[in-house]
């Protein structure tokens, strides 16, 4: 039977170019909205009003907070987020979360509201060229000058930011455009093409995996859900292969699994970081860019050219010998890619690769046995009290930081999308990220991890925490500075330390001011009943662990870096 052409398309509607915008939004599914309202884009508001029983607006109190909050909420519905901000320095605080949701390779659509189009190249009040100024942190740019192309400017945002590599799309408004009636038609959601492996990519695998000695499978990037991980470990239980994950992807796995042996990141279990660099003969990276964190600064693999047999898999062709040249690359989502390894026969490698798998799994369990530090807060016994204690499907976010080790090495993460932190060492990720979290899934627990620095960077989303009534808890790791930047300090210009002091608040009093109870902790043995008391309470609760700045790492002290940079400067 031949095809009869669709007349299913709806008619055109004339309405305010800001209704339909809001009315293609609903269309797509967008059932949240993160912004700081502004009078560039009132109209979009206007249209968001007749959309209150489907769409949440949510109000942030720093466009920062708005645009991570609109990465993370895409990581845990895996839609593009949805963030809306006001021109000029609406704009550049946003930058921010379109520079994390460009490195994490996260779909967003970002909504900046733009100077009217009659003064367009005048400096107008807070004019800016934003193809300029995101061209590089984004996947496209663009500004709609007329009202009618708004379904068609949709569509295209819609597509981009969730196909291939996906990431952000940012969308100029001129506010006369939103306000001026239009004849529109209102688009039809499409379908997202996701590529996948051709089966001689598979069947080329398949006669890799039976050659391989040492081989080594590596998981992490975009395009995963809560099927992949079964699937990855189903394919590495069966064939006998080792799995690590790419830096700030513990949670794409199941870290309980036995073939599971390590993230691959800042300070990952040093046999690991031997082996991938020594022995591994056969590396399957699986969605990863392998940038500079989970290479350990391009160090841990040869470029251009990989000392070991190299199989990359990544759903945006351009990353395949972007950096490291693929003995076999395959182009695909991760989904798919995973799919298709159910045609691949269980060979001999459960024999052939036990003990390879075995040591390197005792490797990653000691590892997670906490360490003795200075002071009288261990953040190791903390965080492994946190992790046996809090629901399996608890999600841990946290930003940047010296601290920020704690909770990756000595959590164990279950469930997928239990990890929001940011591949780009963003500060200020933690806060904003917990309340999205909170906000896309609201029966899970939610706690944030924060440094004093990095909390401070966006702890005014408080406020909006507690005006949404969200139950998250805080934990404050107090350490009075800039942990990481002092690190560095006393290591290259030991005794030469400033501006990494912090004169902090009463962290414990600041939450309070917004009607968040909390307390302040400077035992490890009172740890255990402050978190009793937080999982109970309502509107959240934030506990300040008061840490000694002696206990710089698990395993390093303060003095040990300065030492180290002393003798470095002997000798």
């Amino acid at each position: 039977m031949p095809l009869s052409q669709k007349n299913t398309a709806p008619a055109a509607v004339e309405r305010p170019g800001g209704h339909i915008l809001a009315d293609q939004l609903k269309i797509l599914g967008v059932d949240t909205v993160f912004c700081v309202p502004g009078e560039s884009f009132l109209d979009l508001l206007d249209g968001l009003y007749d959309h209150t029983d489907t769409i949440k607006t949510v109000v942030c109190r720093h466009e920062s907070g708005a645009a991570n909050m609109a990465d993370a909420y895409a990581k845990m519905t895996g839609k593009p987020g949805i963030c809306a901000v006001t021109r000029g320095p609406g704009a550049t605080n946003a930058s921010n979360g379109i520079h994390t949701a460009f490195q994490d390779s996260t779909p967003m659509i970002v909504l900046i509201g733009q100077v009217g189009r009659g003064m367009v190249d005048r400096e107008a009040f807070q004019e800016m060229d934003y193809r300029q100024v995101f061209g590089q942190m984004s996947k496209w740019v663009a500004q709609i000058e007329d009202a009618s192309r708004i379904p068609e400017y949709l569509s295209r945002a819609w597509k981009t930011a969730m196909s291939g590599r996906p990431g952000p799309v940012v969308l100029a408004l001129p506010e006369d455009m939103l306000s001026e009636m239009a004849l529109a038609q209102d688009l039809q959601p499409g379908i997202i093409t996701q590529p996948a492996p051709a089966p001689e990519a598979i069947s080329k695998l398949d006669n890799l995996l039976k050659s391989a000695q040492k081989p080594m499978l590596l998981l992490g990037g975009p395009g995963w859900d809560e099927k992949c991980g079964p699937k990855a470990l189903a394919f590495a239980e069966r064939m006998g292969l080792p799995v690590t994950t790419s830096f700030r992807c513990q949670d794409y796995v199941d870290n309980d699994h036995p073939n599971y042996v390590g993230v691959v990141g800042i300070a990952p279990v040093p046999k690991l970081r031997k082996r991938i660099a020594e022995e591994v003969d056969l590396l399957i990276v699986v969605g990863s860019r392998l940038g500079e964190m989970t290479t350990q600064g391009y160090s841990l693999i040869n470029i251009p050219d990989p000392q070991m047999t190299f199989v990359h898999v990544h759903p945006g062709a351009e990353e395949l010998g972007h950096v490291y040249n693929p003995d076999l690359g395959i182009v695909s989502s991760a989904a798919e890619f995973l799919d298709a390894l159910q045609t691949i026969e269980t060979g001999d490698g459960k024999q052939r690769w036990g003990k390879w798998v075995a040591e390197q799994r005792a490797d990653y369990l000691d590892f997670l046995e906490p360490t003795e530090v200075p002071g009288n807060v261990n953040m190791s016994k903390i965080i492994r009290h946190l992790s046996a204690e809090m629901p399996k499907d608890t999600v841990l976010t946290n930003g940047a930081g010296n601290y920020t080790v704690w909770g990756h090495r000595f959590h164990k993460h279950r469930v997928y999308r239990t990890q929001l932190a940011p591949t780009s060492g963003s500060m200020g990720y933690g806060v904003p990220a917990a309340i999205a979290a909170k906000i896309a899934s609201p029966d899970q627990p939610v706690v944030c991890l924060a440094g004093d620095g990095c909390f401070l960077m966006t702890a005014q989303e408080l406020a909006t925490a507690k005006q949404y009534n969200l139950d998250i808890i805080y934990l404050v790791v107090n350490n009075s500075m800039l942990g990481t930047i002092r690190m560095h300090q006393e290591r290259h210009h030991p005794g030469r330390t400033i501006a990494t002091d912090l004169q902090n608040p009463d962290f414990v009093a600041y939450a309070q001011s917004f009607g968040i109870s909390g307390e302040k902790v400077e035992r490890t043995e009172d740890f255990a009943a402050a978190l009793d008391r937080a999982k109970s309470a309502k509107g959240g609760y934030l506990i300040e662990l008061i840490v000694d700045q002696q206990a710089l790492t698990p395993v390093q002290t303060l003095a040990d870096v300065t030492q180290q940079g002393l003798s470095g400067q002997k000798s």
